[in-house]
């Protein structure tokens, strides 16, 4: 039999390898909607929006653009629910722990799954409640499985950044459930299966993890799961001690080094300091890029391909491919943010300073990829959007991933829930400028979205003011190192 210690190591590797799983195959599968947008238009979704209309030359043809701008305002209150909701859902999961957090995600998700496999042409209206269940139910997949980085302290931003990419690739699977549809397995049969996996949620809900949270740092012999800390090696001496450091206030508020013992930061204090304030702004206008970008790629591959099914059927399959590469390419920004862990500090660098400092090329690299994405998405030529396809996916990953791992090393991890939640909350509003984009497009500019698309490439570069600014900050702490500790700025100043 396995000891004390080779039970903890293993239920940790099953925590990790089951919750990577779960956002593989499950968080983000509600930004694969290119894929699901093709099935649901060849069972006639929203099809009696589509018109017979009489072209210049007097030729008739179906115009569907209004069955468009329905499937984008589906995808788009969607993607706003996935963020805005994880306000009061982040708030939940700091006051309630994991569990609790956890039962509501999956019982959004289930739900959401059952709405789409009982929903039908006639029932379209069932797609607007559905996506958005499956896209909050997700998100806490997501948010309550980023807290096992928390047990491989040394990687601890690499796993978060893992478990992002994860959730990008999640977004693959509408992808299978296109090509099961062309396989001959129905719409009804595949969202079934999605609701029926519920029950490995709530298997590994109360198996391998914690009632409450992972701490951070870790404190000796914490242990979690069913039955965790009271087999029959510990005597029950160590039972009550182990009892005592799993309790919520040493878990929560007890310091376990010299650094977390400094005073930590109100919410309201973190919420309006300059590192969360350009963070929002970092985070915002690449998100908006990347949700319109989405939004509209059936159409605009319809516009690019003349139209022709196979060719847009080819496009959109190799865009939820590359889809599959998030789970790849999160965790090289996770690498970067960690380069320093093993390697000796400046005499007088707290491993906080350490941190932020690490982040600013990650920051930064993530605002270019951003640009040059935008760029290649704004060009109108149709096998330049296979580049389009890779960069949309590296960048997607390095900033969600990056985001995550920037909220835990800036801010005290009792308020990682709430801030994360307030920050997608806010961006979410942000986001909803993606319908009256997509709107402006189908209307004004007649279809042709490259004026929109250029002011969005100048926006983005506004996400290179949050590099500069963490930046100018570690400068200053390298330039006052030494001095009496009231004269150092606070990093969430």
């Amino acid at each position: 039999m396995l000891g004390c210690e080779g039970e903890a190591v293993v239920r940790r590797w099953l925590t990790l390898v089951t919750g990577l799983l779960e956002c593989l195959c499950f968080a983000g599968a509600v930004f694969g909607w290119a894929s699901l947008v093709f099935v649901l238009k060849t069972e006639g979704y929203f099809s009696y929006l589509c018109v017979n209309t009489t072209g210049v030359n007097g030729t008739q043809f179906l115009d569907c653009s209004a069955q468009d701008e329905q499937f984008s305002l589906v995808f788009t209150i969607a993607s706003f629910m996935n963020n805005f909701l994880l306000l009061p859902n982040g708030f939940l999961f700091d006051r309630f722990g994991t569990m609790v957090a956890r039962l509501l995600g999956i019982s959004m998700y289930t739900s959401g799954a059952l709405f789409v496999a009982f929903s039908s042409s006639a029932l379209s209206v069932l797609l607007f409640p559905a996506l958005s269940c499956i896209s909050v139910g997700g998100i806490m997949f997501l948010v309550t499985n980023m807290q096992i980085g928390n047990l491989f302290g040394s990687t601890r931003s690499t796993i978060i950044t893992l478990y992002n990419g994860a959730f990008d690739s999640s977004s693959a699977l509408f992808l299978i459930i296109k090509l099961l549809f062309e396989a001959g397995i129905s719409l009804r049969a595949s969202f079934l299966f999605l609701a029926a996996c519920g029950i490995i949620h709530l298997v590994r809900t109360f198996l391998l993890l914690p009632r409450t949270h992972i701490p951070y740092p870790l404190p000796e012999g914490y242990t979690y799961g069913i039955n965790c800390g009271q087999t029959k090696t510990f005597s029950p001496e160590q039972t009550a001690a182990i009892a005592s450091v799993q309790s919520e206030d040493v878990t929560e508020e007890t310091p376990f080094n010299k650094e977390s013992a400094e005073k930590v930061a109100t919410f309201w204090e973190c919420f309006l300091s300059k590192f969360f304030l350009w963070h929002l702004v970092w985070l915002s206008v690449m998100q908006l890029r990347h949700y319109l970008f989405i939004g509209t790629l059936n159409p605009m591959l319809q516009r690019l391909t003349q139209g022709e099914p196979s060719l847009v059927s080819t496009y959109t399959n190799a865009f939820a491919v590359t889809q599959l590469c998030g789970v790849l390419c999160a965790p090289w920004n996770g690498l970067i943010m960690d380069r320093h862990k093993g390697k000796p500090r400046a005499p007088g660098m707290s491993e906080k300073e350490a941190d932020l400092r690490a982040s600013v090329l990650s920051l930064t690299l993530t605002a270019l990829q951003c640009v040059l994405f935008s760029i290649c998405a704004s060009t109108p030529f149709l096998p330049l959007q296979y580049l389009t396809f890779i960069l949309q996916v590296l960048n997607r990953s390095f900033l969600y991933g990056g985001n995550a791992a920037f909220i835990s090393i800036a801010f005290p991890p009792c308020h990682f829930g709430k801030l994360y939640g307030m920050l997608m909350a806010l961006s979410a509003v942000v986001a909803l400028l993606q319908y009256p984009c997509f709107t402006l497009v189908k209307g004004v500019l007649g279809g042709d979205p490259l004026y929109v698309n250029i002011a969005l490439t100048l926006l983005s570069l506004l996400a290179f003011i949050h590099p500069v600014c963490v930046y100018l900050h570690c400068c200053g702490l390298a330039a006052q190192r030494g001095k009496p500790k009231d004269t150092l700025p606070s990093p969430s100043s």
